[in-house]
């Protein structure tokens, strides 16, 4: 191998190396919002259809 080959085999090696991947994480500008509300809704909807359910059966119990 010929000292040019070998130039520019190192030149070619070292833009490659220089071509890597950047990964940021960066947070979000807006909160986290968490909706607590539909397992209210579903604890009423249930409260209900056991109230109906005692009020059809009254000997359940």
């Amino acid at each position: 191998m010929t000292f040019r080959n070998m130039l520019l085999a190192g030149a070619g090696f070292f833009i490659l190396a220089a071509c890597t991947h950047t990964i940021r994480i960066e947070p979000s500008d807006k909160p986290i919002k968490i909706d607590l509300n539909i397992t209210q809704e579903v604890r009423i909807i249930l409260d209900k259809e056991v109230e109906e359910l005692i009020a059809d059966n009254p000997d359940l119990f």
